[in-house]
């Protein structure tokens, strides 16, 4: 309340995000038995995590957590957060399996998906902030309203709360006031989808971004450097409680605008204008968060439900690397694979610790939680796996080269410091001629324990499990650290409107992306590229919608509409590393970002583009004909974005 009452100008909007999800090939599938002598039962499903909805099933089938044998297959198809919500149909499929006597195998097809299956949510952000003349702000106030649809399922209202200790994105802001609402309607229930929240809440930030450059007539980059979070501020602890680990964020700003050519940008808009054709620029800078502190969710109880039900908080991820007597190496984690490259980078962190080659390294990763280590953050979502399991597989990895150093030392007539594992083979580093293969040092511990020095258990095998202090229980006024790690996305882009048919064309897009080290830059494009075609698809064609009556209307790929390779503009990813220095590995997530930061850079453009303040996604031809209409009625808009001059 004192910064609104000191602020220059208060300044605020109402944000539409809408309700849609992200379609993958594979719809779900699953299998279960029922083991009557047992009283158990055995599923095989497509599900992807967070384990922490298996004690939801066990519990709505009323058998106890070891009685529900859930087993997840090591390849099931694309998810983008939508498979977690399988597990309705798996605690129905086990009911339909104990009261028929027989295995029940159940494939859902493509209308039940789009009808039933799980979607984001859409919402309404009301969001204002208090601004001093020269655009710094100095307080935001958010009013978000959510709709869930017909049931609020497990774990829900995550959306909300995911993004909660982030609340103030990239930007320095002391103080913030949120309110979240929910309310239940006659449409397909809200679940997981990829970015979780984030989208939500960035279209409304950054749009807030833009109108403040608008009101106060500040060039709008101006707007987002002057709040941007200082470099010397990391680790920075956000309003709303996150601990957001590293980041240069303006010298990441800056490489993008020079190297992405904003010159040329302003070139083409110049050109266009003059030649009276509709052309516009948008920025988004917008924080990713990489592993979920499974305690956030408990932010929506009151302080004093929290402390009857005792403090929530963490995230664990676990790995196991094994050594067979004949030197070969194994790897298991705590992920459920889409396809996203987990063996690949697995087998290349373990590789690198055991002087191997990757090829050297078998990765099995398929889930059974009868045999499996796991934990109720196990599975593979919020930008998981890069902060969480391949933490745990180096540190894995880490302890089985220390142990082959001590055995292969004894054997070598060396010290364990002069110890090393290079090309598969064990040496001295001070003699690189007194050499022992790997596979022998491996077969000593499994053939002859006795060899092994005094104290040193037989066999190898090391598992590690991950589980960072930072990420702590939330505080008595609401704070959380809702993540582990934080990257840093700026995007910027041009669109022109066509005269003709309305539609919306993405000129030229830059995405600059600090992620901390990337593990794998080949795969971790292909992570950045398929978030950037979801938040193309988002910003300009999918959308689920219900007539007046609660009547579904886009069951169907002719009226939801998934954009193509063709419908794809091209986009230009730029990279600067800040390492993390809460992680061992020092990289972040970096799977989410893009389908973020893309919904609100779109949107910025198109405001731009059109001299206007309000924009309603999908920007969908028949919505800009009629948000181009009601510009040429009014003579001032949006475009006093003198904004990007």
């Amino acid at each position: 309340k004192a910064a609104f009452a000191r602020a220059d100008a208060r300044i605020g909007l109402t944000c539409e995000y809408p309700r849609n999800s992200f379609t993958p090939m594979e719809c779900y599938v699953v299998v279960a038995e029922y083991r009557p002598a047992e009283g158990s039962y055995d599923v095989l499903a497509n599900f992807q995590g967070p384990f922490s909805t298996h004690p939801v099933m066990a519990r709505a089938l009323r058998v106890a957590g070891p009685k529900l044998r859930l087993r997840i297959p090591p390849d099931s198809g694309g998810s983008f957060g939508i498979k977690l919500s399988v597990f309705p149909y798996i605690v129905l499929a086990a009911i339909a399996a104990r009261i028929t006597g027989r295995p029940v195998k159940w494939v859902e097809d493509r209308l039940e998906h789009l009808v039933g299956a799980s979607s984001g949510p859409n919402r309404i952000t009301e969001i204002e902030a208090a601004v001093t003349k020269d655009g710094r702000i100095l307080a935001l106030r958010l009013d978000q309203l959510e709709d869930y649809g017909a049931y609020l399922r497990a774990p829900m209202p995550g959306p909300l709360y995911r993004m909660h200790g982030a609340v103030t994105g990239a930007y320095d802001i002391a103080n913030v006031e949120v309110t979240n609402r929910v309310v239940l309607t006659n449409k397909m229930p809200a679940s997981l989808i990829r970015g979780f929240g984030g989208p939500q809440l960035y279209l409304a930030l950054e749009r807030l971004i833009s109108r403040i450059a608008v009101e106060l007539k500040i060039d709008h980059l101006d707007v987002i450097k002057r709040n941007l979070i200082p470099k010397e501020k990391f680790p920075y602890r956000a309003a709303a409680g996150a601990l957001y680990d590293s980041g240069d964020y303006l010298r990441a700003v800056e490489t993008a605008i020079g190297e992405g050519r904003l010159d040329y940008l302003k070139q083409r808009r110049a050109a266009a204008r003059a030649a009276g054709r509709q052309y516009g620029i948008g920025f988004a800078a917008v924080v990713e968060p990489g592993m979920s502190n499974m305690g956030y969710l408990s932010t929506l109880l009151t302080p004093e439900a929290r402390e009857r039900a005792g403090p929530k908080s963490g995230a664990v991820s676990m790995a196991t690397v094994n050594v067979d007597p004949l030197g070969a190496v194994s790897v298991t984690a705590d992920v459920t694979v889409q396809g996203q490259g987990h063996a690949t980078v697995l087998s290349q962190i373990v590789a690198d610790r055991l002087g191997l080659a990757p090829e050297d390294i078998k990765v099995v990763l398929e889930m059974d939680t009868a045999k499996d280590q796991w934990s109720i953050a196990a599975g593979t979502y919020s930008c998981r796996f890069t902060p969480g399991t391949a933490v745990a597989a180096h540190l894995a990895a880490e302890r089985m080269a220390e142990k082959l150093k001590v055995i292969a030392a004894k054997q070598l007539n060396v010290l364990p410091g002069d110890v090393e594992l290079v090309g598969g083979k064990i040496r001295s580093r001070s003699n690189p001629d007194n050499t022992i293969p790997f596979g022998r040092v491996a077969g000593t511990s499994h053939w002859s324990p006795a060899m092994l020095p005094e104290g040193m258990a037989p066999a190898l095998s090391e598992t590690a499990l991950w589980s960072p202090p930072e990420l702590e229980p939330p505080t008595s006024d609401d704070r959380i650290n809702t993540s582990l790690t934080y990257g840093f996305i700026f995007d910027m882009c041009g669109v022109e409107i066509d005269p003709l048919n309305y539609q919306v064309r993405v000129d030229r897009y830059v995405s600059m992306h600090d992620a901390g080290r990337v593990l794998n830059p080949l795969i971790a494009e292909g992570q950045m590229r398929g978030a950037f075609v979801q938040g193309i698809a988002a910003a300009l064609y999918e959308e689920f919608v219900y007539d007046d009556n609660g009547q579904f209307l886009t069951g169907t790929f002719a009226d939801y509409l998934v954009p193509t390779a063709s419908e794809i503009p091209r986009v230009e990813m730029l990279h600067q590393e800040t390492l993390s220095p809460f992680s061992p590995l020092g990289a972040k997530g970096l799977a989410e970002g893009n389908c973020m930061s893309v919904p609100a850079c779109v949107s910025n453009a198109i405001a731009d583009a059109l001299g206007i303040s309000d924009v309603k996604l999908p920007a969908t031809p028949r919505r800009i004909h009629a948000l181009s209409a009601a510009a040429e009625e009014t003579p001032v808009g949006e475009s006093a974005h003198g904004a990007v001059a």
